[in-house]
């Protein structure tokens, strides 16, 4: 509760505040609806919400596994091989120079419409803080506990499996709880550029109506940082249940 309670105040009055404005100063609910008709908007359109629902989080959960069967085999080849990380890792980084919204239609062009191209987008940009972490991680291990275990004729993988790995889940958490945030919103882009269904598909229905339907915008938008919010923490939850070796106040 103590963690809860102060963000659940403040978003409160944030609400009770912008209910109050748009009431107070008359604005047009095409411009800004207040948060009640927003939630009586987005509950009156909850049918057809939820498989756009479905379609958008099967893109998110998808890209970020691809992301992850991916960043992981990556930073071990990286951290065992000097020649890789030479030619592979500043490439990782300069990647992420590349704006989504410039990637997408690219993305589409090449791989159509479907479903793979979503996962193809979401896992572009959740790949690189899953990367960058588990090379930090793996580079973390302790030295000493390496070399006594060298003197023991560990093998190179049971380094990695019994010492490395280990040390490393703290940071690979650390970039996934980051690439959770990236992956809804980047598969809603990717959506935007061309679908048939997702959140991207709904929002962009809603904003060219006539009339506009600005409060399912709005709907959709909070859906999804519950979405994201909802996946952070199974992250999190994921987490403890993977180091129950480390204190919970550090998890």
């Amino acid at each position: 509760m103590r963690r809860i309670l102060p963000p659940a105040i403040v978003l409160a009055a944030a609400v009770a505040l912008w209910e109050v404005a748009t009431a107070a100063l008359h604005v047009s609910p095409e411009i800004l609806p207040g948060p009640v008709l927003v939630v009586t908007a987005t509950a009156g359109q909850i049918g057809p919400l939820l498989p756009n629902v479905a379609t958008t989080s099967e893109e998110a959960l998808l890209g970020l596994a691809l992301a992850l069967a991916v960043a992981i085999p990556m930073a071990v080849a990286i951290d065992w091989s000097t020649t890789v990380r030479a030619s592979v890792y500043p490439l990782i980084v300069a990647s992420q120079t590349l704006p989504i919204i410039v990637l997408a239609p690219l993305v589409v062009i090449w791989f159509g419409f479907g479903l793979g191209p979503k996962i193809v987008l979401v896992a572009l940009f959740s790949f690189f803080p899953i990367a960058v972490g588990a090379v930090q991680g793996l580079a973390s291990a302790d030295v000493l506990i390496i070399d006594l275990l060298r003197t023991m004729r560990a093998s190179r993988w049971q380094l990695l499996t019994h010492v490395q790995l280990p040390s490393a889940l703290p940071q690979i958490f650390t970039g996934l709880k980051i690439s959770v945030t990236y992956a809804f919103t980047s598969a809603i882009v990717a959506e935007w550029v061309g679908a048939s269904r997702g959140l991207g598909v709904f929002m962009t229905a809603a904003a060219n109506d006539a009339p506009r339907q600005t409060d399912l915008v709005f709907g959709a938008t909070a859906v999804t940082a519950v979405l994201t919010i909802a996946l952070f923490g199974i992250v999190a939850a994921l987490q403890r249940v993977a180091m129950p070796w480390r204190p919970r106040s550090r998890a």
